[in-house]
């Protein structure tokens, strides 16, 4: 099951509890709530281990370019070497090899900064759902310890404890 799916289902959990009268607070069953962050703990790993295969493809990325642009800066001194014959012929492999290296940064480049901003992007996107995890597990915490008084630290220790 998806991050985003657990947690609409927590979401749902929450908002379809039972309800103390006159209070904010909300009874939730603690299997079903065991389930989701059990689902949770399976499905983070996998985002992460998503977001490592981007960095790992973004590499793969820039070692191809860095390796055709060596191949093609390679080929484009073999025919320079082949065109010394006559200056015209010099001149334009000159001026072929320049367009060749240029076009090889370029494309490079572009590679790599569309890598990148595809990984910027993935961890964005990662950095927001695991955001909206740990606000949504605070709160699951917050409302179970509220729900439970005898078990309530005192405020200096849930102080302590909201610091940790």
């Amino acid at each position: 099951m998806a991050i985003n799916e657990l947690l609409d289902e927590l979401e749902n959990l929450v908002v379809d509890a039972r309800r103390l009268v006159f209070t904010n607070k909300c009874i939730i069953e603690e299997d079903d709530l065991m389930r989701l962050i059990d689902g949770l703990r399976k499905e983070l790993p996998q985002t992460i281990k998503s977001a490592e295969d981007v960095i790992n493809t973004k590499q793969t990325i820039l070692d191809d370019a860095r390796s055709e642009a060596a191949r093609l800066v390679e080929q484009a001194k073999e025919y320079g070497t082949k065109m010394t014959a006559e200056s015209e012929i010099v001149g334009q492999a000159r001026m072929q090899a320049k367009e060749i290296m240029d076009k090889t940064l370029d494309h490079s480049n572009d590679l790599k900064n569309d890598s990148i901003n595809y990984a910027n992007q993935v961890f964005d996107h990662l950095i927001g759902s695991l955001d909206d995890i740990l606000q949504v597990v605070h709160q699951a915490k917050g409302g179970l310890n509220e729900g439970t008084p005898a078990a309530a630290p005192s405020s200096a220790t849930a102080a302590k404890q909201d610091k940790k």
